[in-house]
């Protein structure tokens, strides 16, 4: 892509791709993660020295599907399905998190289970690699939701516990012809 208006249309085309179902408890449920993945690269050349420069970065955006009990949901055949294999998946992420987050705490290195799930394989670099890592976590503040909301904000603390050491990405050439 070379514009924002590139970059929109992707976007636009993946969500379009997201699949989404109605819930007895959520009107539109978002019933797939979606991972946008934006890298960014940086040619650059000092024109004092005739050194080349190439730095890149890369940003996932990443929207969970979201985690709903399976008897509030009245979920049955293919939806109970597709709910069972999103709270697999998060579980996996959530058991990732609290892994990286003990290393963290603790420094002891531990196998840690990124080819447990696609969602995992693909946050790889961003949960436990180069990079800076910040997350949203959206909460309900109802009652009848008051589980979920714990959970979610349990996950969250555990996440913020994860320190990566993120450094710039850039390789330098004395070459002029690098670029």
């Amino acid at each position: 892509v070379n514009n924002l208006g590139d970059v929109s249309q992707l976007l636009i085309k993946g969500l379009g791709n997201r699949r989404t179902g109605a819930t007895s408890v959520n009107a539109e449920s978002s019933r797939s993660h979606c991972v946008f993945t934006c890298v960014v690269e940086s040619r650059c050349k000092n024109v004092a020295d005739g050194l080349s420069s190439f730095k890149t970065s890369r940003i996932n955006l990443v929207d969970l599907a979201g985690s709903e009990r399976q008897k509030l949901t009245g979920a049955a055949g293919e939806r109970l399905k597709e709910a069972g294999n999103i709270n697999r998946s998060l579980s996996q992420l959530g058991n990732l998190i609290n892994i990286l987050a003990e290393i963290s705490q603790t420094g002891k290195p531990r196998h840690i289970p990124y080819r447990d799930s696609r969602l995992t394989f693909l946050l790889q670099e961003s949960l436990g690699g180069n990079a800076k890592l910040a997350m949203v976590c959206a909460i309900s503040p109802s009652q009848s939701c008051k589980s979920e909301t714990f959970s979610t904000l349990r996950f969250a603390q555990r996440a913020k516990a994860i320190q990566n050491k993120a450094v710039v990405n850039e390789v330098m050439q004395d070459d002029v012809n690098f670029l």
